[in-house]
């Protein structure tokens, strides 16, 4: 199973990004997907996750400026990121958990927020 992710980048404060997660290859089932984040020196935390009949959850520092969505015809999900904040610069990875509880991680793309 390979995750395509894409979105990264630099932006300012108050800006926004979106992020996307394309999986590919065996994987019978997807059920959550979702998006964790690693800044420097910290460790890796939940940013949203959504399952596989759309509910969703999200990380109290993300409430209300970033909203996490999916195509499931495509395996694709999405992290829409409004009003960002310097303190969510971090690497961001793509999750799945697919067949038999696996989970399934992405590279990882650069978010950086300038202050």
């Amino acid at each position: 199973v390979q995750l395509q992710a894409s979105g990264g980048g630099l932006v300012q404060a108050g800006g926004s990004l979106r992020l996307s997660c394309a999986a590919s290859g065996s994987i019978f089932s997807i059920n959550a997907m979702g998006w964790y984040r690693q800044a420097p020196g910290k460790q890796r935390e939940l940013v949203a996750a959504i399952t596989s009949g759309g509910s969703a959850n999200y990380a109290d520092s993300v409430k209300g400026r970033f909203t996490i969505s999916r195509d499931n015809a495509k395996n694709t999900v999405y992290l829409h990121m409004n009003r960002l904040k310097p303190e969510d610069t971090a690497v961001y990875y793509c999750w799945v958990l697919g067949d038999y509880g696996m989970d399934y991680w992405g590279k990882g793309t650069q978010v950086t927020v300038s202050s």
